[in-house]
């Protein structure tokens, strides 16, 4: 499937390329989050303005997780309480965090007009898998737990994430539809990874290898896994759980020139045939990562608001 980039997408690649950044597998973990980090400056759209922004930190049998909270101007509140999107941000499970994809947050925040909160788990290598996804199924619980006092409606959970945190989004559902978390309304999954077996035709096209380069996956892979086995444990492939009947509704979104499109769409494909709900959005001209660029792709703020006016459609 040759992926041709939007003239948009082409030129902020092309910008990438003149810019001459080191590869993130060339650098140290802690380099790469700088670099990532240091990206968004050019790339993020103006926010909207908010109601309010605020620090929470949630309890955990480690310590705590770092929180953020995002309160829109105009929630949609039933019975004095708001829906909520639980976010877990993208990155490879080694880069990114509360700031890398604040401005995402706030946009989600506004075209839901729900409360989001942004989950900080922890990174790898330093904490390598399960850890992130502990954090993520930990602070789902413990938001549900505490909804009324955070303004919430429980029943009105839903979680989400790009990337890497597509992933955990998944990885959340399935654990509670299982009985460890709360009932999932929904599931945001922007460009998830869906299976580190990375056999998809996709993982080996040229042209898929933007930004998201094929090689830079195999270093967060790397950074991540443990070993071979975990490839196999649904915790960190979703695709592998064995079975996806009962699942909330969900929306998946892929792009074109990404080496995670087969899996996320083939995702998708299983998730229809387990009787799921699923909203499948395909953006062909853009490559991975384009999610939270709205500054210079207008595709990104045309998926923001897509997901938006799904997530007030599911509740």
């Amino acid at each position: 499937m040759p992926a041709i980039l939007d003239p948009d997408a082409a030129a902020v690649f092309k910008a990438f390329q003149e810019a001459g950044r080191p590869p993130y597998e060339t650098l140290s973990p802690a380099e790469a989050r700088e670099f990532y980090l240091a990206g968004r400056v050019v790339s993020n759209p103006e926010p909207p303005e908010l109601e309010s922004v605020e620090p929470l930190s949630i309890p955990a049998p480690h310590g705590s997780i770092p929180a953020r909270v995002y309160t829109p101007k105009h929630p949609r509140k039933a019975d004095g309480l708001a829906p909520v999107l639980v976010f877990f941000h993208g990155g490879g499970w080694v880069i990114g965090d509360l700031d890398s994809h604040d401005v995402v947050c706030r946009k989600l925040a506004d075209e839901g007009q729900m409360i989001v909160i942004s989950v900080d788990y922890r990174l790898a290598p330093e904490h390598k898998f399960p850890a992130a996804v502990d954090d993520s199924i930990a602070a789902t619980k413990w938001i549900a737990e505490n909804a009324k006092q955070l303004g919430i409606d429980a029943s009105r959970l839903s979680v989400g994430g790009d990337s890497a945190g597509g992933n955990l989004a998944a990885v959340v559902a399935i654990a509670a539809r299982d009985g460890n978390g709360p009932a999932i309304a929904g599931q945001v999954l922007i460009y998830p990874a869906t299976d580190f077996a990375m056999t998809h035709p996709s993982h080996r096209e040229p042209e898929t290898s933007i930004l998201l380069t094929h090689s830079v996956i195999r270093w967060f892979s790397d950074h991540y896994l443990n070993g071979a086995a975990d490839v196999h444990d649904w915790r960190a492939s979703p695709a592998r759980a064995k079975t996806l009947i009962g699942l909330p509704p969900a929306y998946v979104l892929t792009a074109g020139a990404d080496p995670l499109r087969d899996e996320g769409d083939d995702y998708a494909r299983q998730l229809k045939e387990a009787g799921v709900p699923v909203t499948y959005r395909h953006f062909p001209g853009q490559f991975h990562g384009f999610f939270t660029m709205g500054k210079l792709l207008q595709q990104a703020n045309v998926a923001a608001s897509e997901i938006g006016i799904w997530l007030k459609a599911l509740n």
